[in-house]
């Protein structure tokens, strides 16, 4: 009987035990947990208090305190940008921004010149363009569009999100500051989203143009790179500056990093939303960007 009382209470404590051991488990568990929620919410909460919205375009109108039209010929474009939203190149409807190439059918006389006065000859295609420039513009912070294209890529499509100095000499000149001709500093590229048809699917460009130190001179392959993207699905594109460096993000991962050029632009940056037609390759219809918004943050 002894024994027996002697097992039973060893028996006893044993349970005891293990019922102890298991309350201490759970506990330390759910206080980890806590600890690890606490963290995540420390986190979101450190990476919130970060930034702060200091534009944001939401295209309910278009609104011309954030954005006018330009109105230039570059890169031996094939189109003419219009003003106004000429048959629908420039559209705010439902809520989104549409910026179209539309080929109306017959050839037309274009007044866009280019930056040594020469005049578009006459095209069949005409465009939509519009920035920041003088309405918009900051000094580094975070940049961050939400588009989609009509199609993953045609040939000759050249849609573009994408950031000009401030100082650009470039039309429209409205301010005496404005003459330091492209990519020199106060003047310099910075290329956020950019889809050339000719060479990629359902892919886009992203990155900085490196000025050569002369008018007209930039380094157009050294910290560009291509990364896919459903381009007929809304993806939010962004440019920010970490320290010294400039990073890259598609739907706010990050994608792409170019080391130390950050510093290269200290200047303030103006937006530019375009669509246009890059090459010779025939078109039908009409090709379309559309924007959901636009935003930019600055470091708090």
């Amino acid at each position: 009987m002894h024994n027996l009382n002697r097992c039973y209470i060893t028996f006893k404590f044993l349970k005891m035990k293990q019922i102890l051991i298991l309350v201490f488990l759970v506990v330390l568990q759910f206080a980890v947990s806590c600890k690890d929620g606490t963290k995540k919410d420390q986190e979101v909460q450190s990476t919130a208090d970060v930034w702060k919205i200091d534009f944001q375009d939401d295209f309910e109108t278009f609104n011309p305190d954030n954005w006018q039209d330009q109105r230039i010929w570059v890169n031996n474009e094939s189109h003419c940008y219009v003003p106004d939203g000429e048959l629908g190149t420039r559209e705010v409807s439902d809520g989104t921004l549409k910026i179209r190439v539309v080929n109306i059918g017959e050839k037309r006389p274009c007044d866009n010149l280019d930056k040594n006065g020469a005049q578009h000859p006459d095209t069949e295609y005409i465009a939509g363009r519009i920035c920041s420039k003088n309405r918009k513009e900051f000094v580094k912070g975070r940049w961050t569009a939400r588009l989609r294209l009509s199609s993953n890529g045609e040939a000759s499509m050249f849609p573009a999100w994408w950031l000009l100095g401030a100082r650009n000499n470039e039309s429209p000149v409205q301010e005496e500051d404005e003459s330091i001709c492209w990519p020199l500093t106060g003047s310099g590229e910075i290329d956020i989203f950019e889809h050339h048809g000719d060479h990629m699917k359902d892919e886009f460009t992203t990155g900085a143009i490196v000025s050569l130190g002369e008018c007209d001179k930039g380094d157009w392959e050294s910290k560009r790179r291509n990364f896919p993207a459903t381009l007929n699905d809304f993806h939010e594109y962004s440019v920010e500056w970490d320290k010294s460096d400039l990073v890259y993000r598609l739907d706010g991962k990050e994608v792409y990093r170019n080391e130390g050029e950050g510093d290269k632009y200290p200047e303030p940056m103006f937006a530019i939303l375009n669509f246009a037609k890059i090459t010779d390759s025939p078109m039908t219809g009409e090709w379309v960007m559309e924007v959901d918004w636009v935003k930019h943050e600055s470091r708090n």
